[in-house]
């Protein structure tokens, strides 16, 4: 499908002319605005907080209306503490919901892992270096054992232990036990 290019039929003079007017119009709504937000602040007061007529009231008349002015600001003293307790405990109570909120989603986006083909030996040499010549061949390091040698080490683990136990104390008795093993081997 073809692209519609449209030209603008309105000059650039005539842009500019219609943006200041689009300024002047938002500026004039702005203070027509403000103008309602005062007069709608000053009808409330009216309302809430009449003017006080002290002129020609005797001192008794003056100290009961003090006495009915300071009860009214105790009660919105008390008024505005219970809000303010009531805001306290409900922004605590947001942040305790948003840490478990964090808790239970995790604290940052985990990526997704993409699974790589690594082999053992690779491993092996990332972990100690290229220096070391390691190869996992395990069936390579394992020692053959024959049924003959298992029935040999039985029988001479059979025999009486206390037999030569003062000939094999000391460093006398550890260096027999290491030349006759050192002899059953070659």
């Amino acid at each position: 499908m073809p692209q519609l290019h449209w030209k603008s039929k309105i000059s650039a003079s005539r842009k500019l002319m219609l943006k200041s007017l689009m300024v002047a119009k938002a500026k004039e709504e702005l203070e027509q605005e403000i103008v309602e937000k005062d007069e709608q602040k000053a009808k409330y007061l009216e309302e809430k907080a009449p003017p006080i007529q002290t002129g020609g009231l005797s001192l008794a008349e003056l100290r009961i209306l003090c006495e009915e002015l300071h009860a009214r600001i105790d009660v919105v003293d008390e008024e505005r503490y219970d809000i303010e307790a009531k805001v306290f405990h409900n922004t605590r109570e947001i942040k305790d919901l948003n840490i478990k909120v964090l808790d239970l989603r995790g604290k940052f986006k985990r990526p997704n892992l993409r699974r790589v083909r690594v082999s053992a030996d690779a491993i092996l040499r990332s972990l100690l270096g290229s220096k070391h010549k390691v190869s996992l061949d395990l069936r390579a390091n394992l020692k053959s054992v024959k049924k003959e040698d298992t029935e040999k080490e039985k029988t001479v683990e059979v025999s009486d232990w206390r037999k030569n136990v003062e000939a094999m104390s000391g460093m006398e008795g550890r260096k027999k036990m290491f030349d006759a093993a050192k002899g059953q081997n070659q």
